[in-house]
């Protein structure tokens, strides 16, 4: 009977020396953790969502239904993109794989920028999961939605009972597990809101531990100008004591350029009083806009569309718009810089507006009137140095994002182009501290827990890419072109992205704040 005891014990005791039975192994890699600049040639091993161990382990410790040699090849967590408009694609089924941000590294986006939201969240999550969505998805509120919902639209100075409508639908999308507010102050409905308003919001945001996140008020000189518009943003932390945000910093037009040295001294001035304050930024020269905002004056644009073709039929008042935007042009460096990338004839597709204007034989000013009369219209607009566009970059409190829309190379290019151009090229800094900046830095200004670096009990969220092929290939004539060098995407655990291709599963989740 002993014998048996001891024979069973025995079989017990090996069976459990055996090797443990993991989904994942990635051997062989140069691994980057997101938080140390330097790499480490370490293996994961990862089970369920989770990555279960990283380290120098013997690979026989561990069973593997998928084991991927990463031999050559950089691994990194998964890419954080905190600001896109990717929001209106992952409702629809057929765009729901996000690709376009999936094959830059991107495993994570923040949707509901620049003020505009779908509302409420919940009903975003239900379209979202309805589908199954390619990337995990991490959701703002739009103050612009907020006053939208609220009746306000384009008031000036609402009333007491319409701000604390907004604050209550603000405290009602908080609790349904939104990550902050975000406002679009250079856009209708948010440009016609005071600094107080959106203090009084974003004093919510901190009973819930959220963030304020802001494209600011004035990236130029159109209206308080790019200076005033930072300290904007620095008032709003200070009075709220809220994290804050600044989405794609930039100096934007001839006016503005090499105001990045004052900013850079302003905001790290804020950051010694105490006010957390960020930023997101998308490696391009060019930025992009729809025509109307980038062109028409703020004071045509209330009412809306109708309000602006009854001052254009009032020959007065046309007269005025024509001036608002013939110095608009100027200040966006003359019409041979505003290229339409989103038209609602693709006859005026990435043309100039020059090009355009000698077709029509009309002035600049009275084309670009008649184009946003026609529709909506996207364009890109090149009016940013690399002197600016550098500095930001090298700034510690400054991460990539893309603010990926449909028309400009950005969507599909942003975080490989900062590798190729930054990394690769101008070495103006190192692999290490392109990750950092793109995964475990946005994932603590956003305050996500368990993701953005590769650790223990951490999701596994995943990239493996080429260092030599890793590469945008999008263009402005031509941006629809997903990027290259991309071998592994592994989202919660799963396998989206195999040997380069697509595996069409759906494996993000929608995030909501703890």
């Amino acid at each position: 009977m002993k014998k048996f005891f001891y024979l069973f014990f025995a079989l017990v005791f090996l069976a459990s020396c055996g090797p443990q039975k993991v989904d994942v192994l990635i051997l062989n890699g140069t691994v980057y953790n997101g938080v140390d600049e330097e790499s480490k040639s370490v293996n994961i091993a990862i089970k369920g969502d989770q990555i279960l161990e990283i380290g120098e382990f013997d690979n026989s410790k561990f069973e593997a239904t998928k084991v991927i040699d990463a031999k050559g090849q950089i691994v990194s967590p998964g890419f954080i993109d905190p600001h896109t408009h990717a929001d209106r694609e992952l409702v629809l089924q057929e765009a729901s794989h996000n690709k376009p941000f999936l094959f830059q590294g991107i495993t994570t986006v923040v949707t509901g920028n620049d003020g505009e939201s779908v509302y409420p969240i919940s009903r975003f999550k239900e379209l979202c999961l309805a589908n199954g969505i390619g990337t995990n998805v991490i959701p703002l509120t739009g103050h612009g939605t907020l006053r939208d919902e609220s009746g306000i639209k384009t008031q000036t100075n609402p009333d007491e009972a319409a701000l604390n409508l907004m604050k209550e639908k603000l405290k009602q999308e908080m609790e349904e597990g939104s990550f902050g507010l975000s406002t679009g102050l250079f856009y209708s409905p948010g440009s016609f809101s005071t600094t107080d308003e959106v203090i009084s919001l974003a004093k919510v945001l901190k009973l819930y531990n959220g963030i304020y996140d802001s494209h600011i008020r004035d990236e130029s000189s159109y209206t308080v100008g790019l200076l005033k518009s930072v300290a904007e943003v620095i008032e709003i932390g200070e009075e709220a004591k809220v994290p804050v945000h600044i989405s794609h910093i930039k100096c934007l037009g001839a006016d503005v350029w090499r105001y990045s040295d004052s900013i850079i001294a302003m905001v790290e001035k804020a950051q010694l009083e105490g006010v957390q304050i960020t930023a997101n930024q998308y490696p391009y020269r060019a930025s992009a806009t729809g025509l109307k905002s980038a062109l028409i004056p703020k004071w045509a644009q209330s009412g809306g569309m109708d309000s602006l073709r009854y001052r254009v039929e009032k020959s007065t008042t046309r007269k005025k718009v024509l001036e608002g935007i013939t110095k608009n042009i100027k200040r966006r460096g003359g019409g041979k810089s505003l290229v339409m990338i989103k038209a609602y004839d693709k006859n005026l597709l990435f043309k100039d507006l020059t090009t355009i204007s000698d077709s029509l034989k009309l002035s600049e000013a009275e084309t670009a009137l008649k184009l946003v009369l026609g529709g909506f219209i996207r364009i890109a607009s090149f009016n940013m140095t690399d002197y600016d566009v550098e500095n930001f970059m090298s700034q510690d409190w400054v991460v990539t994002g893309s603010d990926g829309n449909t028309g400009h190379p950005r969507k599909y290019g942003s975080f490989p182009k900062k590798y190729r151009e930054y990394v690769q090229e101008k070495k103006l800094m190192s692999l290490g501290k392109f990750i950092q900046n793109s995964t475990a830095k946005t994932a603590e200004i956003f305050n996500l827990k368990n993701r953005g670096v590769l650790k223990p009990n951490y999701k596994a969220d995943i990239i493996i890419f080429d260092p030599n092929t890793f590469k945008d290939r999008a263009t402005f004539d031509n941006p629809f072109v997903l990027a290259s060098g991309l071998n592994y995407a592994i989202i919660n655990g799963k396998v989206s992205v195999d040997n380069g291709k697509f595996t069409d599963q759906l494996n993000g989740e929608f995030l909501t704040r703890d």
